[in-house]
């Protein structure tokens, strides 16, 4: 795999970096933060000195931190792997007062800030925090069609290789090396048996209420156990929780979160689904859409927007609700049909919501109305949402 292709995000880090004294570019293992850093060294003010905190040598030359890195003030130092060393923040917290300039420090870390140990106490006004998740379909559009990026996910070895086969074999081992090495490092102490159940099993619930009972009983373990496998799940960016919007209508509301997958082609791969024609045919198909269109719509999120669903017990759902100041705007369905309508449960959320626009997101290039006001858009229009 030799092939390079851009990331949205090197506009919005180099911002940062004039900005800020450091800046974390958290996600995922293997989604591309250290070659998104190398594709932007050129354009830094400062050259680059770049440590591996996972490679032996990188570590053993931070064994006195504050001696080592004093000798680079001027240079952008970049720490890969920091969540390794939780107990250098504090040191570069003293190194930045002492000399507060931006651009400092460029960290990158396989876990969430909230699981980079003391970073915001320590870090607060210093640090800025950026996420970078798989290539989102507008990133990789053209030379990749919907249907590859969907198949395969967005990380990088899984969707730039020559074919379906090598793919798989990446993801294979990918979810191999959680399993038994990077869930651990992350404080996530269980047996890896048992994570791959839990893994497959969230793979089964994608798209559906988080039904934690159900879960508990099947895997044998108790209830603040699993609480806590959930939370590092997401924390490694392997699923995210949506959150039923509550507005106060005088409705009985669904209160139990949704899970999904932040790519799809893990979840393909959990579910056993291995080319384009098993996809299409999988009873997840909808759920896998579903998941796909909503890591698209977060892709596009602006600041200060945020993303819910909303279900009745009387049966009127969306799938998303984007909100802004706390209020609904838009109502979006997410269908798997070129030729789709409007249920009456939708026009019931446009009424309960009073949502300003409507749309039903599925595979079509060309934009066309529905009645009650919605529209049918595909993948190349999700910026219209937020206009």
């Amino acid at each position: 795999m030799d092939q390079i292709i851009p990331r949205a995000a090197e506009t919005e880090v180099l911002r940062l970096i004039h900005q800020f004294p450091a800046v974390a570019i958290v996600g995922p293992r293997q989604v591309g933060k250290t070659t998104l850093v190398k594709s932007i060294a050129a354009r830094l003010a400062k050259p680059m000195r770049y440590l591996d905190l996972e490679y032996p040598a990188d570590l053993a030359a931070l064994a006195q931190p504050a001696a080592f890195l004093e000798r680079y003030t001027e240079e952008t130092i970049i720490l890969d792997e920091v969540q390794r060393l939780p107990g250098l923040f504090p040191i570069l917290r003293s190194l930045i007062d002492r000399r507060r300039e931006p651009g400092r420090f460029l960290l990158l870390g396989s876990a969430s800030p909230e699981l980079i140990q003391q970073s915001s106490e320590s870090l607060a006004g210093r640090i800025a925090f950026l996420e970078l998740m798989p290539f989102a379909l507008s990133e990789v559009k053209p030379p990749f069609p919907m249907e590859t990026h969907w198949l395969r996910g967005g990380f990088p070895n899984a969707l730039l290789v020559a074919d379906e086969q090598a793919s798989l074999d990446w993801r294979r081992n990918f979810i191999q090396t959680y399993l038994e090495r990077d869930f651990r490092l992350l404080g996530l102490q269980a047996d890896p048996t048992l994570l791959a159940r839990l893994w497959t099993m969230l793979a089964h619930l994608n798209g559906n209420l988080l039904n934690k009972e159900t879960l508990v009983r099947s895997l044998g373990i108790q209830s603040a156990t699993l609480t806590k496998y959930l939370h590092l799940f997401e924390a490694a960016f392997q699923i995210h929780t949506l959150f039923p919007f509550i507005p106060n209508v005088p409705k009985r509301l669904v209160k139990s979160p949704k899970i999904y997958f932040c790519d799809t082609g893990l979840l393909h791969y959990l579910l056993n689904i291995r080319d384009w024609q098993g996809l299409l045919g999988h009873p997840a198909l909808g759920a896998s859409w579903e998941a796909y269109v909503i890591n698209q719509v977060a892709f596009h999120l602006p600041d200060g927007w945020e993303m819910f669903f909303y279900r009745t017990h009387d049966g009127s759902e969306v799938d998303l609700v984007l909100a802004s100041g706390g209020v609904a705007r838009v109502a979006v369905e997410i269908k798997f049909n070129q030729m789709p309508t409007v249920s009456r449960g939708f026009i019931t959320v446009q009424q309960d919501l009073k949502t300003e626009r409507a749309f039903v997101i599925c595979p079509i290039q060309t934009a066309f109305p529905l009645k009650n006001g919605a529209e049918a858009i595909g993948l190349g229009d999700l910026g219209r949402l937020f206009v």
